[in-house]
């Protein structure tokens, strides 16, 4: 089994209920098991005009190839009523695959280490709560470089 980080984020249709739901379908796919969930955070939306996002991060270990998670992955978000009008939308759910194992993964419906999550506040904190202190991304930079590039603003931990 291969340690999977998956990023989670909704900012329509009661976005903190919408991530409690996809955390219960990550727990539920095959050949996979959910090792842990962070808190919640919310943030505005990088585009103006959108609503606030709730986001979190997950963690599964999983025998399944990047693929079959990402089309697992895309189910998940179809059933919770993911429509992909445009690529930057507001959305009741997104799921991606920020980390997979050590592995650099170059595919064209698939860039791992996610894009821009080096920069990404809401993204690189809630990893922060699951991932091991010294976690190196597969491109050689580290989780505790990328957090001290990264400040904690715009970004707010939710309560419990």
């Amino acid at each position: 089994m291969e340690r999977v980080y998956i990023g989670l984020g909704s900012n329509l249709a009661d976005p903190a209920e919408q991530l409690r739901n996809a955390v219960q379908a990550l727990a539920q796919l095959p050949d996979s098991e959910l090792a842990g969930v962070s808190a919640f955070y919310q943030s505005d939306s990088l585009l103006p005009g959108q609503p606030r996002y709730t986001n979190a991060v997950a963690a599964i270990d999983s025998r399944l190839p990047p693929l079959e998670l990402l089309d697992a992955l895309q189910r998940i978000e179809l059933d919770q009523g993911r429509e992909r009008h445009e690529r930057w939308g507001p959305r009741t759910l997104d799921l991606d695959i920020l980390l997979f194992g050590d592995r650099l993964i170059d595919e064209p419906r698939l860039k791992v280490p996610h894009y821009h999550m080096q920069a990404r506040a809401f993204v690189l904190y809630p990893l922060a709560e699951l991932a091991p202190a010294d976690l190196q991304l597969a491109d050689g930079r580290s989780l505790q470089e990328l957090l001290a590039e990264c400040p904690f603003v715009g970004v707010e931990r939710l309560a419990p």
